[in-house]
């Protein structure tokens, strides 16, 4: 599994028929220009040469399981500032053959503590592993038009994760959006994501309590800041157009942060 890519300085170049059978799979990669697809190559193996990837309960890691998570992975970060140093607190990458099921602790306001089993497609653990179900990975093949990428949903936790908790806002440049400071910076990045994480949450509200039209976008983005985030990521890289159409100051501000070219 790509095992002769790892503890080389300078990783060679991905296989041809592998690298086109990932592309043809996968069209939203294809579909980029040829430099964006140069570059897309160069940090997949890159990425492999630096990853661990480990397959649970006997799921079996390929060649094709491997460069499909590095391929989506290293999107995110194709013209991002950094490149894939946004990935370097963790090796491991664990891949499930379909969802796994984890066991939650919580204790309420009063102290009671409640238990119980969550269903999950990934999950992205602070500075620990990236863990993936291969039956989602593989549906984002089929998936673009519902803006749905579990890949880069969890890679971009941790781009998020890279300055702290996962709250919505990663580590911004100096002088993003114009701002002269840290804060400034952070301030005009939520001036954006807040307003559209408030709307998308009260059209939650209304399609699930009196029977409203249900969003495009995934209604999990209305959990949370972070997982609106997430979310709004997946769309971005898979179907900007659509997400452009429902959140354009979102898609724009997206545009700063990651590059667009």
């Amino acid at each position: 599994m790509f095992g002769w890519l790892r503890g080389l300085r300078a990783p060679p170049s991905i296989p041809e028929p592998a690298w086109q059978a990932t592309l043809a799979r996968y069209p939203f990669l294809a579909e980029r220009p040829a430099a964006d697809l140069e570059r897309l190559r160069r940090l997949a193996a890159e990425f492999l040469r630096d990853k661990e990837f480990h397959g649970a309960h006997g799921f079996v890691i390929t060649d094709e399981v491997a460069l499909a998570v590095a391929a989506q992975a290293v999107l995110p970060v194709l013209h991002l500032r950094g490149g894939l140093r946004w990935y370097e607190d963790f090796v491991g990458i664990v891949v499930h053959p379909s969802e796994a099921v984890a066991r939650r602790k919580t204790t309420d306001e009063t102290g009671v503590v409640h238990e119980y089993d969550e269903v999950l497609a990934g999950e992205a653990m602070d500075r620990g592993p990236v863990m993936l179900s291969w039956q989602d990975v593989l549906a984002s093949s089929i998936t673009r038009d519902a803006g749905y990428n579990v890949v880069i949903h969890e890679f971009a936790h941790k781009i998020d994760m890279h300055g702290g908790a996962a709250d919505g806002c990663p580590p911004l440049p100096a002088g993003f959006a114009g701002t002269s400071s840290a804060r400034d910076a952070r301030a005009a990045w939520f001036a954006v994501l807040q307003p559209a994480y408030d709307a998308f949450r009260e059209k939650i509200i209304v399609a699930e309590r009196f029977g409203g039209e249900p969003p495009w976008l995934d209604a999990y983005a209305a959990e949370s800041p972070g997982e609106f985030f997430a979310v709004a990521c997946e769309a971005y890289f898979v179907n900007r157009a659509k997400l452009a159409a429902e959140f354009s100051e979102l898609a724009a501000l997206f545009d700063e942060f990651f590059g667009k070219r």
